[in-house]
């Protein structure tokens, strides 16, 4: 399915999949080559991911991993400010996205640097994320959902849901509810290893066809996740080829964005999907 969002004010087309590369402004993000703490550091992941055909930057400074230490919003924001300061210098013209749900944290991004997507991992703030604030009271609107509302920028609304069936429902109520608000860009993530099982997230990987009924972009992580390691063995820094089997399975399956590790692989992934799909006989 094609699909556009608006950013920089102007139409980004989803029609052939994107590639988002991940920088973490962290210390202990589960895979390192990720990381990026020093200027010189930030510099060469962000230069790295563009050059490497990346087309969205995804940066993070809270881990969600289980077991991450508690990070305070004051040093969250502290991460967030020297990162995308180096960020924004070396590729101005490169889409950003900041990964935290915390609404003030998102204004900030916004309003001080120009992020273009706020990615939120939390699920508008439910529980069964690891350092997430609690479900929001009966009634009451996620502030998340508020901020990205006033802030006029895409947002990624992720699913913590174990199944297919709880993901979809929870997506078309939480889609309706940010269309209340006037939100016109939103991209669904299912949320591979958040709330789920090895076997959930398989599961859901093998139907994830039928998101397409909610007629929005989808966004899949799976780079290096333990779910591929806890099936073939080995770890995160061992699981890039069963990224890749992945990768290919999720463009099969529909995604529009992958939020990678590894660009440069993930790239080649979609050239070599797009050449399959687009073939004819003669």
């Amino acid at each position: 399915m094609s699909f556009s969002i608006t950013v920089k004010q102007k139409l980004f087309d989803l029609s052939t999949p994107r590639v988002m590369g991940i920088l973490n402004a962290t210390p202990d993000s589960f895979y390192a080559g990720s990381r990026a703490r020093t200027e010189k550091q930030i510099a060469l992941r962000t230069n790295q991911i563009i050059e490497q055909g990346g087309t969205m930057i995804d940066v993070g400074a809270f881990s969600t991993r289980p077991g991450a230490e508690q990070v305070s919003q004051e040093e969250e924001m502290k991460r967030l400010r020297k990162t995308l300061a180096v960020v924004c210098k070396e590729q101005p013209e490169a889409i950003i996205s900041v990964d935290t749900f915390r609404p003030d944290v998102a204004q900030m991004c916004v309003e001080e640097f120009g992020v273009d997507i706020i990615n939120d991992v939390s699920d508008g703030g439910l529980t069964g994320v690891a350092n997430v604030p609690l479900e929001p009271e009966p009634g009451e609107l996620p502030q998340i959902f508020h901020t990205v509302a006033r802030l006029g920028v895409p947002y990624i609304l992720m699913s913590v849901q174990p199944t297919l069936r709880d993901v979809l429902l929870g997506f078309a109520r939480k889609v309706s509810q940010l269309r209340t608000l006037g939100v016109k860009d939103i991209i669904l993530d299912p949320g591979f290893g958040f709330g789920k099982t090895v076997e959930d997230n398989y599961l859901l990987l093998n139907e994830m066809e039928k998101m397409q009924v909610l007629d929005l972009p989808t966004l899949v992580g799976v780079s290096r996740k333990s779910m591929i390691y806890k099936t073939v063995g080995g770890n995160a820094d061992t699981a890039l080829n069963g990224t890749t089997v992945l990768h290919t399975i999720a463009l099969m399956k529909g995604a529009n964005i992958l939020r990678v590790h590894d660009v440069k692989e993930a790239v080649e992934v979609i050239a070599l999907y797009s050449r399959t799909m687009s073939a004819t006989t003669p």
